[in-house]
């Protein structure tokens, strides 16, 4: 058993050092809430053992899957665009000159820095529902994978909500341009983001994890996720500040981790001042009970992905 173990492990070792795309982007540019990633083209292999009981095989190499699935994701999503990276500062460069115009000629919001206001909403957001959306999918796209290769499942919506973090970096570079052009400046609070995205990062992959395990028993849970991102686009303050929020609703607001995730950005960014710990706690509580309850699902459901695939 042991040497068939390590067998298994050559082999797949082998197969994700050559991995290539074989399959197409389904549809539209960085940030379309209906793109997905693809599965991997591998040798053909017939499996060797289910989930099961391979599933635990191939510790050692976890980062290193990781790392090609991130890559790969990142390689697909800009595949045959002319524009390619620039698609991860132009769509939230867009949204920002619409809403601006809007807000303050239309609307004529009293909002100073409008721009940066708005943006301090949509790069939260964005980076939320497309990574939710893609985690969503990931055990499902990538069937090749995880049904050939003896290695923890838990990987792949973990890979698929890191790739979402390079975009994410790209968009904290326009963040960080608007930041120069108002003259705002940078203050030591600046330090309280890494923490805040750092948690969010977590209630992502929780989430994640937990709705791609669901989807692959049923498949409907995609479109599910994506009508949930509808909604959640009204209730994440980006256009609006938390102050319109009624009274009465304000605190429950804040335990929306991507609501409070706006909120602590907005205080560093345009108050140069620290979140509230009430707002702060309530999101490491909130990511916290994400990740264990993406955990448990994930681990209970995992065991039948091999007849279910």
């Amino acid at each position: 058993m042991v040497v068939d173990a390590l067998v298994i492990d050559s082999r797949a070792r082998e197969s994700l050092d050559t991995l290539v795309v074989s399959q197409p982007v389904e549809s539209g540019p960085v940030g379309h809430p209906h793109q997905s990633s693809t599965a991997l083209a591998l040798p053909p292999r017939t499996p060797t053992a289910p989930p099961e009981e391979a599933g635990m095989i191939w510790k050692g190499d976890v980062l290193h899957l990781t790392k090609l699935l991130v890559l790969k994701d990142f390689k697909v999503r800009y595949r045959n665009m002319s524009l390619g990276i620039l698609w991860s500062l132009l769509n939230p460069l867009v949204m920002v000159v619409i809403y601006t115009y809007v807000f303050t000629q239309v609307f004529r919001s009293p909002t100073p820095h409008f721009g940066l206001f708005v943006l301090c909403g949509i790069i939260p957001y964005s980076f939320f529902s497309l990574a939710w959306l893609t985690g969503t999918n990931s055990i499902v796209d990538n069937v090749a994978l995880v049904k050939r290769i003896p290695v923890m499942r838990e990987v792949f919506p973990i890979a698929a909500v890191l790739s979402n973090m390079i975009h994410l970096s790209l968009q904290l570079i326009l963040l960080v341009g608007l930041v120069f052009y108002f003259n705002i400046g940078f203050t030591i609070q600046w330090l309280w983001l890494p923490v805040v995205w750092g948690f969010e990062v977590v209630f992502t992959i929780g989430l994640a994890m937990a709705t791609s395990a669901i989807n692959v028993y049923v498949r409907d849970t995609r479109y599910i996720v994506e009508s949930l991102n509808l909604v959640l686009f009204w209730l994440v303050p980006i256009f609006y500040g938390f102050e319109m929020i009624p009274r009465q609703y304000r605190d429950l607001y804040q335990y929306n981790p991507v609501a409070a995730l706006v909120l602590a950005s907005r205080n560093v960014v345009l108050e140069s001042k620290a979140p509230p710990l009430s707002l702060v706690l309530k999101l490491v509580l909130v990511s916290s009970l994400s990740l264990l309850a993406g955990v448990l699902i994930f681990g209970r459901l995992k065991r039948r992905f091999y007849s279910s695939l």
